[in-house]
């Protein structure tokens, strides 16, 4: 009589791995292995089924058994802990009640702690086939812990006499706790792997091991199986969790001690014999217990082997609640020997803080919170405690808890200067072509080097570079870390009126020297250009590096206009006349001269000094109609400062993850742009989305104008607009007395009225920088993954220190370093108005009538 048997799938030498909605299998040596098993199978046969089909030394690893479950709701899949004869009849019947074919079983291994099962004796061992023998605890760590003895309920070991045995004391028992060990960081998981991981989530490009959207404990869903009660292995939070909705997963309910599953301890409390992975845990266990009872503990002894904490009210109120855990021997892990409570004290008052709640308890809760959007304020880091715990935190506290979690999340900042050299190496390494300049200064120490300034561009923006539109825009922004500094950055602008990132600079400040050596940089190692149009402000250490002949930006190889926008700031600081200031807007953005004119002869008529301090600026620097067509209407620095707020919160990062965040920004601008490049030219569009939009609003206007023909060889006209206007065109020199073709590089609609008239195809007159396949050049190169860190090539060069001289003196919130102006200011809001005499600009706190009111 044949046996009926259900085809299952093993997977062993590997982790278990969930995500959200799914449930795999990863490891660098996992192995799949089919099986037939007996549909009457017992827990204890499959367990030796499988050592002999693995070959796993049963003396050495206990297995841990999971196979993934179908869930009800949409196509979703969990895991289901294989544990008991009912279990495994659960298991082999869901190709029954399901639509499964085959079973997936996951095997894991956990290596047996052979000291500490001897002197367990007799007890069961945890996390095996026989775990559901031990129904009575309660552990809050993960499937790679060990056999931990059992724990009477006095607090003493059962059939023990010797407590050293298994615990060993610290004799030197330190007074406090040491606050700074209360938030572990993985050791293993570098800062440029939690950098790719975020910058990798925020693209959506894949979900890996410690990807956002993975949970590597195996903690289910709140959906749960029928009838099933699977035991769940809690996880303290990691950094793997980086998505805001598992937030409350990884440090909530997931795997705090007084949440329990397979037994129930409806009154939240700590119990004798719960076993944490590690003295931080149990910190971090003991803080949220306090802030969700409302209560404060005090340390009373605190080591690397014990934890005795108290009721911070017990002298006062004579409350009982006491907590002490001691390491088990030979393992980090802590185990709750004693334990009285809950409290029996009250508050005297509400409070709007609360003890526990310190910056390593924020720098925990805002981790995941951090790698979703690193630009987290630090008010909203304040409301999100509030609505998590309940407490007003101060706003130091907030940003001390903001500091802490960046440093664990993307390192050191003094340590970053050094670790900078070996991360431009392995750019280099993966994407040959890089441009690296570093500039250090040298002292009194050997093979040691402080940092001042160092520069990069990266290969595809500098080939990039070359079919975009002449014109480059710098501007420099300040670092808001540790250290003080500058980035330099230099943009340009592709055919489709986008930004172009092309080099940036950490440089000690913006000074003659520092732009200087950055536009030479950028001449010298970027592109060789001429005729390359530069817009910036009007900072006297850009103004010196253009006008240099030496450094290549003088004309004709390039030419240098101000920023219409901080003319007009600088204007208005001079002479607070808004008037005045939007005359001079009016005159920069003036496509003729003949309206140029007009509008300077009204300031003039209105100011003279004003207009003397116009005039005393070239014309051709700040005005569109004496342009010749350099900046394509660009006339502000726009574009620079458009990434600039792109990196604002990366700007209070560590240097390297930074340069980090460049790399993976320039990577997704092009993916993006060169996906949107592509489909254009498989769709055969000749223009990028910006031309084609002004070319049919410019269309639509000259079906409505009157063309005189006057030179058909020469291809001269008249055209007349609809509303009464009238301009000369050249059709052979490209000309129009409007200037709006020479200007923008694409035929103004009195030039697209003549050409219709005469049957010529008006697409000729537009410039090659706006073609598709120009944009397709444009953003057409590729970034290249960068090796993991342990391919790196070694750095054989000076150890790179940070600048002392750079460091912030003080503490707390950097004090802001720009200047503020005008610009600052919203148009169209009215200043501050007094409550006590209604006059303008100050408030009652600052009134001098207040006495007299």
């Amino acid at each position: 009589m044949s046996v009926s048997t259900t085809p299952v799938i093993c997977y062993y030498n590997g982790q278990m791995l969930r995500t959200k909605t799914d449930v795999t299998y990863e490891g660098r040596k996992a192995v799949i292995a089919p099986m037939d098993i007996p549909v009457e199978c017992t827990f204890d046969e499959l367990i030796d089924m499988i050592y002999s089909m693995t070959s796993i030394d049963k003396r050495r690893f206990n297995l841990l058994l999971n196979c993934k479950y179908p869930l009800r709701s949409g196509n979703r899949f969990q895991p289901f802990p294989i544990r008991d004869d009912s279990s495994v009849r659960r298991m082999l019947n869901m190709v029954n009640t399901t639509s499964i074919e085959e079973i997936e079983l996951f095997i894991e291994v956990v290596r047996v702690n052979t000291q500490l099962n001897q002197s367990v004796g007799g007890h069961a061992d945890l996390f095996v086939g026989n775990n559901y023998n031990v129904p009575q605890y309660e552990y809050g760590c993960g499937p790679s812990c060990g056999a931990v003895p059992e724990i009477g309920p006095n607090g003493d070991d059962e059939g023990r006499a010797d407590e050293e045995a298994d615990y060993e004391l610290n004799e030197d028992v330190d007074d406090e706790c040491n606050e700074d060990a209360d938030v572990e960081v993985d050791e293993h998981v570098s800062s440029f792997q939690n950098f790719t991981q975020l910058l990798e989530n925020e693209q959506g490009i894949y979900v890996s091991a410690q990807a956002p959207s993975c949970d590597v404990s195996n903690h289910p869903d709140d959906e749960t199986f029928d009838d099933a009660s699977p035991v769940n292995f809690h996880l303290p939070p990691t950094p793997q969790f980086e998505h805001v909705e598992n937030l409350e997963n990884a440090i909530g309910s997931c795997w705090t001690p007084w949440v329990r599953n397979s037994t129930d301890y409806s009154s939240g409390e700590f119990v004798i014999g719960q076993v944490f992975n590690s003295k931080s845990d149990l910190q971090y266990a003991a803080k949220i217990y306090s802030i969700k009872s409302h209560q404060e503990f005090s340390v009373v002894a605190s080591s690397k082997k014990l934890l005795v904490l108290r009721c911070k009210k017990a002298e006062e109120s004579q409350c009982p609640w006491k907590l002490r855990a001691m390491v088990v021997k030979d393992t980090s892990l802590f185990v709750t020997n004693k334990y009285t409570g809950p409290h029996s004290c009250v508050n005297p008052c509400l409070n709007r803080d609360h003890h526990q709640l310190d910056a390593n308890l924020v720098a925990t809760h805002i981790k995941a919170l951090l790698k979703a959007q690193f630009t987290l304020t630090t008010s909203a880091i304040q409301a999100s405690v509030m609505e998590k715990w309940g407490y007003q935190i101060s706003y130091k506290k907030a940003l001390d808890g903001k500091h802490k979690a960046i440093r664990q999340l993307f390192g050191d900042f003094s340590q970053s200067y050094t670790e900078l050299p070996r991360f431009f190496l392995a750019i280099e390494q993966s994407n040959p072509g890089c441009v690296v300049v570093w500039k250090t200064c040298t002292i009194n120490m050997l093979n040691t080097e402080v940092f001042q300034r160092v520069f990069w561009s990266f290969k595809p923006s500098i080939e990039g570079f070359e079919h975009c539109r002449p014109i480059m825009s710098v501007d420099g922004t300040h670092l808001y870390g540790k250290y003080k500094g500058k980035l330099l950055i230099a943009m340009g602008c592709d055919g489709n009126n986008q930004l172009f990132p092309l080099a940036f600079a950490i440089t000690e400040g913006e000074n003659t020297d520092s732009w200087g050596w950055f536009l030479a940089c950028i001449r010298n190692r970027v592109t060789q250009r001429t005729g390359i149009c530069v817009i910036s402000n009007r900072h006297p250490g850009i103004m010196a590096a253009m006008s240099d002949p030496h450094l290549g930006w003088a004309a004709p190889s390039a030419y240098h206009r101000i920023c219409m926008r901080h003319l007009a700031s600088n204007f208005m600081t001079r002479f607070k006349d808004k008037i005045l200031k939007n005359l001079v807007c009016r005159a920069a953005l003036a496509t003729t001269e003949r309206k140029f004119n007009k509008h300077l002869s009204t300031i003039g008529r209105i100011n003279s000094e004003a207009l003397d301090w116009l005039e005393a600026i070239p014309s051709q620097l700040w005005a569109l109609s004496h342009d010749g067509g350099r900046r394509y209407g660009l006339m502000t620095t726009n574009i620079s400062e458009v990434f600039n707020s792109v990196l604002k919160g990366a700007r209070s990062l560590p240097v390297t993850a930074l340069v980090q965040l460049t790399f993976f920004r320039l990577n997704g601008y092009f993916v993006a742009r060169r996906e949107l490049g592509a489909n254009r030219l498989a769709s055969v569009e000749q223009f990028t989305p910006y031309v084609d939009a002004q070319l049919q609003g410019r269309v639509l206007k000259a079906g409505s104008m009157e063309i005189v023909l006057y030179d058909h060889l020469q291809g001269v006209f008249h055209v007349k607009s609809r509303r009464g206007r009238t301009h000369r065109l050249n059709l052979h020199d490209k000309n129009c007395t409007c200037g709006k073709t020479l200007i923008y590089g694409f035929p103004c609609s009195h030039m697209i009225a003549a050409c219709q008239h005469r049957c010529v195809d008006f697409r000729l007159f537009v410039e090659g920088y706006y073609t598709t396949r120009s944009y397709y050049d444009t953003w057409g190169s590729l970034f290249h993954p960068i090796f993991n860190e342990d391919e790196w090539p070694l750095y054989n060069g000076p150890t790179i220190i940070a600048p002392q001289s750079m460091q912030r003196l003080r503490s707390g919130r950097p004090i802001s370093t720009r200047l503020h102006n005008e610009m600052d200011a919203r148009e169209g809001i009215t200043s501050i108005t007094c409550g006590l005499c209604k006059q303008l600009g100050h408030n009652r706190r600052s009134c001098k009538n207040r006495s007299q009111v």
